[in-house]
């Protein structure tokens, strides 16, 4: 059975750090593009980033540049957030995701996990 796991998420200050994983199974990474897109209520979907395993292009929101970045451990079948410097403004439920293409990572992913709360608060 296909599934993707995340952890990592919690409570942390703003500028503080926090690293999110996602551990698939039942199928590989490496046959996707695959990253992350975050919901907060009320708003609308955001692709966070996004990672072409085939050649490692990668992708980031312009709301997180230069602050978060992907990685991926094939051996592990793993996928990971780092996030940096983190705001207010990052809170939001995080949930990784596998789809044709990053384009449609946000709207059409073939396969995406339970979701991990990140809360940047003081």
């Amino acid at each position: 059975q296909e599934q993707l796991v995340e952890s990592g998420g919690g409570l942390v200050k703003p500028g503080g750090s926090l690293r999110l994983s996602c551990a698939a199974s039942g199928f590989s990474l490496r046959d996707y593009s695959i990253g992350w897109f975050r919901e907060v209520p009320g708003k609308q979907r955001e692709t966070v980033s996004c990672i072409h395993l085939s050649d490692r292009t990668t992708y980031y929101g312009d709301a997180v540049k230069g602050r978060f970045t992907i990685s991926e451990d094939s051996a592990k079948n793993t996928l990971y957030l780092q996030m940096n410097s983190l705001k207010p403004e990052d809170t939001a439920v995080y949930y990784c995701a596998a789809a044709l293409s990053c384009p449609l990572l946000r709207s059409e992913p073939d396969y995406w996990g339970q979701g991990t709360q990140v809360t940047v608060s003081s």
